[in-house]
């Protein structure tokens, strides 16, 4: 996971839109709004968001939804499991830090795949590491392969990665995953390189 950047001059903030619960026609302008911000990511498991993927406007903490200080910084566009899946955990795993935390990546250290706190005494990030599952076996699993996958391509065509991300996102974005483990694994950052 990367730390969501958010920004200050965010069309939902200067429209002054606000999430209406069961208002498909409101809330498909916010999604629409966070997909482009997200560069079509989902915020939590920095997987491509496809035009086929079942996606949810994730209220990060829940208790605020339909409420006058649920806002735009509660606001994520995620993958509908992973929504489904943090949903009844949110009040057992606090405190919790913040996606949007400017610390994030310094306490939640990427290695080989997977994620952990830091430090063992860093009660949020472990708590955030539970909640959105970034632990899961299979996801880490499947950010393992693709990573691997990824440097066996970039072998077979001897390219850079800077090379073979560009053709990549310039051929289909949808081909590139994981940003965080790829500027990680291979020292590019792919954000950069999105349109």
């Amino acid at each position: 996971m990367r730390k969501v950047l958010k920004d200050t001059e965010s069309k939902i903030i200067v429209d002054e839109l606000k999430y209406i619960p069961r208002n498909s026609t409101n809330n498909k302008k916010i999604e629409e709004i966070l997909l482009k911000e997200q560069k079509s990511f989902c915020a939590y498991t920095d997987e491509y968001i496809s035009r086929t993927d079942a996606r949810d406007i994730e209220h990060f903490n829940p208790t605020l939804k339909g409420t006058p200080e649920d806002n735009y910084k509660n606001w994520f566009l995620v993958k509908s499991q992973w929504n489904k899946e943090k949903s009844t955990k949110w009040e057992k795993l606090q405190p919790v830090l913040h996606p949007t935390a400017n610390d994030l990546e310094e306490r939640i250290i990427y290695l080989d795949g997977d994620y952990f706190a830091k430090l063992d005494t860093d009660v949020e990030a472990s708590n955030l590491i539970r909640l959105l599952k970034l632990d899961d076996q299979r996801l880490t699993d499947k950010r393992k392969k693709y990573i691997k996958r990824k440097k066996e391509e970039m072998a077979i065509y001897n390219q850079n990665p800077t090379t073979f991300f560009t053709i990549l996102i310039n051929d289909d974005a949808c081909q590139v995953s994981y940003l965080r483990a790829i500027r990680e694994e291979f020292g590019i950052d792919i954000w950069q390189i999105l349109q």
